[in-house]
């Protein structure tokens, strides 16, 4: 078995081989600032559109409606109506720990 050794840990490339599309797919459908800190944000609590955009202020509602459909077609985030409202939420353990992680390295000290 092919095996790469870092930071004293065992990663098995052939294991990762088989997820690294699925990987690959998720970090990208993250890289983008405003989409990470949406998600940043949805880690917190369920909030609506309208919510979100208080939230980020520097977002117009129709780029933030393109974040989160792209996320929703990505299935990172799941919705729920209730009347008029659109409700969103993280739908993505996986998201949910990499928000986590990205958290301690970058602001646990500072944060």
């Amino acid at each position: 078995m092919n095996q790469l050794v870092t930071n004293g840990n065992m990663a098995f490339t052939d294991e990762m081989q088989k997820h690294s599309a699925d990987a690959a797919k998720l970090l990208k459908n993250i890289s983008n600032e405003q989409r990470l800190m949406i998600l940043c944000i949805l880690l917190e609590k369920e909030l609506s559109v309208g919510e979100l955009n208080e939230m980020l202020p520097q977002l117009s509602q129709s780029a933030l409606s393109q974040h989160l459909a792209l996320l929703r077609k990505s299935d990172l985030v799941t919705t729920r109506r209730h009347s008029q409202t659109i409700y969103y939420s993280l739908a993505s353990t996986e998201v949910a720990r990499i928000i986590h992680l990205l958290h301690e390295i970058y602001c646990q000290e500072t944060c």
